[in-house]
């Protein structure tokens, strides 16, 4: 039961209905109603209660807040999954169904436990004591007026209430519990004969009518992809560049024009980690993220190349940690002073020692200084770099479009292009569409190669900006149609593939010929060293070999079992002894106990949300969901 429930609780689903409906406490992340249009859109229905737009988005962003709080980074794929959208919908319906559940079971909540609890919350102290005038802050902060945060409040309290009087029905009878335990923490001595397949390939025999039988009744596996050779030009701000000259006298009167850029106003770029404690944060707590922060420094130390991947997993600051930790570029003054006083002092490339803010605990990488030392000679090649790119991008601004144009005026060739601007016309070999992928790793210019125009006509293809400042333009100069690949190109694989299957089957019928004359001693097996392993220490042997063990009858020792491991061959296990360890720590008979506790309240309140499902008339918008997918 243990295992079958942290196997649940680790999917992305189970996390997000959890998340909606066991709702920690927490005041920040609680969104305000939105007002926009298609906010009627009903996604689902439970009961004629409509579960609608704003709900679904006000969701979505709890449980986006909820992982920032954590310091975890946001992966953005999953939320535009189809999974997660239809997680998110579960996890409403179910808080519904307990809403739905709580009014009729009159479950209740007295103003004064709510008074109570709203009190005691971390969020609304100071000094230790609630502060009115924080609260009406927080509140106001986050768009929400007294009535409707007491009411989420009240609603929040309730499910928990709910979820309370589950737990107390939880109850494990000692005699049970010893048992369990007894059975968790069972110790059994393993070994493996291990028959693998590859090892056997040799022994297979593969005729030629084997192989053209196969590659008969499978031709559609021997497709060859249409494939072309093309010619392209690339346009690009690098070969402009080298064009540009700048003067002296431009570059001082840039100076000039700048000068408090470079001087008066030095600026710095730079990256932070951040683990966030608040100054009003009880000592323990402040200790506890100091402790942490000089962890992570340690690591940084020990490979500052590190510190944009430290940043990312650990930083509490969720805008810079997307980036890396980086912070841009600010002026003097524009952070608070503790971290000001730290980077301005810094050299580049640097590392900051534990720098206390009242934002928490910041470890600072300084990554670049901008209008370093504040005299001419000093930033004057800096300058003009900056003035050969900008007139480089004005230069390349009005250029392209003439490059686009005359490719698209002189379609039937990339020739006059390549002369006008200087432009070598670059080849390629046969290639396929995936190989076009690779080759110019940009999906509309492959799109614009694979149009009939382009291979019937061979036109140019129009001028595509394949990344920022580079335009290249291509022109099909030879095509070949998707064919069957001819056998004796594939042969040799064909070969390959039936060895195995034909290996695969070789090894099953050894294996288990050897396990049913297990008792011939005359009969000479390769065993591995045995090693005595429980369910969590399983001493290199593999998940498969340790679950296969478990289940193995121990009424008769020595015990063999065999199974079929995969493509990688025939396992026999051999349990030879059973031993059960007298844990006498008390502390681990607790810790059993609470977390076998917590499983089984788990499944108690699992059993307990199916049953509100079966008995409610619920129904999903499924369209809501194909637009999703579509988008």
């Amino acid at each position: 039961m243990l295992d079958k429930f942290r196997s649940y609780a680790q999917t992305k689903a189970a996390q997000v209905i959890l998340a909606l409906v066991l709702i920690p406490f927490a005041l920040f992340g609680i969104d305000s109603y939105l007002n926009q249009a298609g906010n009627n859109l009903s996604i689902a229905k439970v009961d004629g209660y409509k579960i609608t737009l704003p709900e679904y988005n006000r969701a979505i962003e709890n449980v986006r807040n909820r992982i920032m709080s954590e310091g975890k980074k946001i992966d953005p794929a999953m939320f535009d999954s189809f999974e997660f959208k239809e997680s998110v919908v579960d996890g409403l319906i179910t808080k519904q169904l307990i809403n739905d559940d709580i009014k009729k079971s009159k479950f209740r909540i007295t103003d004064q436990q709510l008074s109570q609890y709203i009190i005691g919350m971390p969020d609304f102290q100071k000094d230790g004591k609630f502060s009115q005038e924080l609260y009406d802050k927080v509140l106001q902060n986050n768009q929400l007026n007294p009535k409707k945060f007491e009411e989420s409040i009240r609603n929040d309290l309730l499910i928990q209430q709910v979820r309370d009087g589950l737990q107390k029905l939880t109850f494990i009878p000692p005699n049970n519990l010893t048992e369990t335990l007894k059975v968790t923490t069972q110790q059994r001595e393993v070994t493996v004969a291990e028959f693998k397949t590859k090892e056997y390939t040799a022994k297979a025999n593969i005729s030629e009518k084997d192989m053209q039988d196969f590659y008969d009744k499978n031709k559609s596996k021997f497709l060859a992809p249409e494939q072309v050779k093309a010619e392209f030009v690339i346009f690009s701000l690098t070969s402009i560049l080298p064009t540009i000259n700048v003067s002296e006298d431009e570059v001082k009167a840039f100076y000039k024009t700048n000068a408090d850029k470079y001087q008066n106003k030095q600026q710095r770029e730079a990256s932070h980690i951040l683990i966030a404690s608040s100054k009003n944060a009880a000592p323990a707590e402040k200790a506890k993220a100091k402790a942490k922060a000089e962890d992570i420094l340690n690591q940084v130390k020990k490979n500052p190349k590190q510190f944009e991947e430290l940043a990312t997993k650990y930083s509490q600051d969720p805008e810079s940690a997307r980036k890396g930790g980086e912070l841009g570029t600010f002026d003097r003054g524009m952070m608070v002073k503790p971290f000001d006083d730290a980077v301005f002092s810094m050299k580049v490339n640097e590392i900051s020692s534990i720098v206390e803010s009242d934002f928490g605990y910041h470890i600072i990488k300084l990554t670049k200084i901008i209008g370093e030392g504040g005299g001419f000679d000093a930033i004057k090649s800096q300058i003009k770099a900056e003035i050969i790119y900008q007139k480089a991008l004005d230069k390349f601004a009005t250029l392209a479009e003439d490059f686009s144009n005359k490719v698209y005026e002189q379609s039937s060739s990339l020739d006059g292009v390549s002369k006008k601007f200087n432009l070598p016309i670059q080849k390629t070999e046969w290639i396929s569409r995936s190989d076009t992928d690779k080759f110019f790793k940009n999906e509309t210019l492959m799109n614009a190669i694979y149009t009939k125009e382009s291979i019937k006509d061979h036109r140019n293809t129009e001028a595509i900006e394949v990344t920022p400042n580079n335009l290249i333009s291509a022109r099909v100069v030879d095509y070949k149609a998707q064919s069957t690949k001819p056998f004796a190109e594939v042969k040799a694989g064909i070969e390959e593939y039936l060895k195995f299957e034909a290996a695969k089957k070789l090894v099953a019928t050894d294996g288990e010929a050897t396990l049913k004359s297990i008792s011939d001693s005359s009969r000479k097996i390769v065993w591995q060293p045995a090693v005595l392993v429980d369910r969590k220490n399983t001493r290199g042997l593999g998940e498969a070999v340790i679950n296969q063990a478990y289940k193995m009858p121990t009424d008769r020792l020595p015990s063999y079992s065999g199974f079929i491991d995969g493509n990688n061959g025939y396992v026999i296990v051999k349990v030879s002894k059973v031993a059960f360890p007298n844990d006498e720590n008390e502390e681990n008979k607790k810790e059993f106990a609470s977390s076998y506790t917590d499983a089984l309240s788990n499944e108690y309140l699992s059993a307990y949300l199916k049953g509100l499902k079966a008995k409610a008339n619920v129904s999903v918008n499924q369209k809501f969901f194909e637009t999703a997918q579509k988008n």
